[in-house]
């Protein structure tokens, strides 16, 4: 399935919910959102159906979102149902790792192995600050629970903000020694009103490079050609049993190579991340349309995919994309 950029679009990141429990100060405005109706929220008879017919052009990755996606009642048995479909090869998943202790075992017996976890900085303070209230020790006993239960691999994600975290850079990156960890270092990017709020925090990953490797020498792992499409530049310390990873969506466009589609909670197709630009299959889909309809929009919007975000960030964010995070899925 490729688009008019000739991109191979086999990914789908699909929400499960805009519901969190936390509250994050780089996703979610200071006086929070207002959340989508029960009844608006695509039920998971309805996001099968969606990415059966989804696979059926092309998608073979599938990553599970929120919100929060462990928040949602039967999300591991859902996740379960998805293995009957033969066109996906890889289902993963990303959570803050707050219920990940004792969701543990139920998501590796429902087929995930390769799982995404949010962890802005090692101090309790700052966590706390940062989530609005998260407690970092729950987020710290679910990574050594699926360390323990086989997950593989294991990747922490760090959102660096001047000001905030960039004094745990290097923190970071040491964990990565002696743990088989991916840390991947995420830019700041505008949006919604939590972009607002967090303008001039930007720092690029240059500069986060930088810092390592003022610690020690960085060797790559992979790179463009080597047929790993994903956006992650991943490098590892010498020596290091783990990786370091560096998503610069702000300051080194990856959208020459972009494979992904993005299923919100409320039913609503993105081709971009940071394009306000969506398509309906909730509607099509409650009014009863058929498999056909529901493949011709999905065909349609892929035709629409813009061929790079323009977004900009330097010490001072420009907002483009005005939906909020939890609404549009990780």
């Amino acid at each position: 399935m490729f688009d008019i950029y000739n991109r191979d679009i086999n990914y789908l990141r699909v929400s499960v919910t805009d519901r969190c429990n936390l509250r994050c100060s780089y996703c979610m405005p200071k006086e929070g959102f207002s959340r989508i109706g029960h009844d608006d929220i695509l039920r998971y008879e309805e996001i099968r159906r969606i990415i059966r017919i989804a696979a059926g052009l092309g998608i073979t990755k599938i990553r599970i979102t929120g919100g929060e996606p462990l928040v949602r009642r039967g999300v591991a048995e859902f996740i379960a149902s998805l293995r009957a479909i033969p066109e996906l090869k890889d289902i993963s998943l990303t959570t803050n790792g707050i219920l990940l202790e004792s969701c543990a075992e139920d998501l590796f017996a429902a087929g995930i192995r390769r799982i995404n976890i949010s962890l802005d900085s090692l101090n309790a303070d700052k966590y706390a600050r940062i989530t609005r209230g998260g407690e970092i020790h729950a987020v710290l006993h679910g990574i050594r629970k699926v360390r323990e239960t086989g997950f593989s691999p294991i990747k922490i994600n760090i959102v660096a903000i001047k000001g905030f975290n960039d004094d745990e850079i290097l923190d970071f990156a040491r964990m990565t020694i002696k743990n088989p960890y991916q840390i991947r270092f995420i830019e700041l990017m505008p949006l919604g009103h939590a972009g607002i709020e967090n303008n001039g925090r930007y720092i690029s990953n240059a500069l986060v490079r930088e810092r390592i490797e003022s610690f020690g020498r960085l060797e790559p792992v992979n790179g463009p050609g080597n047929g790993d499409e994903g956006p992650a530049r991943i490098y590892r310390l010498a020596g290091g049993a783990g990786e370091i990873g560096f998503i610069s969506p702000v300051s080194g466009h990856f959208c020459g190579t972009c494979n992904r589609l993005r299923l919100t909670a409320e039913g609503h197709l993105r081709t971009c991340l940071l394009s306000d630009d969506e398509t309906d299959l909730r509607g099509p889909l409650r009014a009863g349309c058929a498999n056909a309809e529901l493949e011709k929009l999905i065909r349609e919007a892929i035709a629409r995919k813009p061929r790079e975000h323009q977004i900009a960030c330097t010490d001072h964010l420009i907002k483009k994309c005005m939906k909020e995070m939890p609404a549009i899925g990780g």
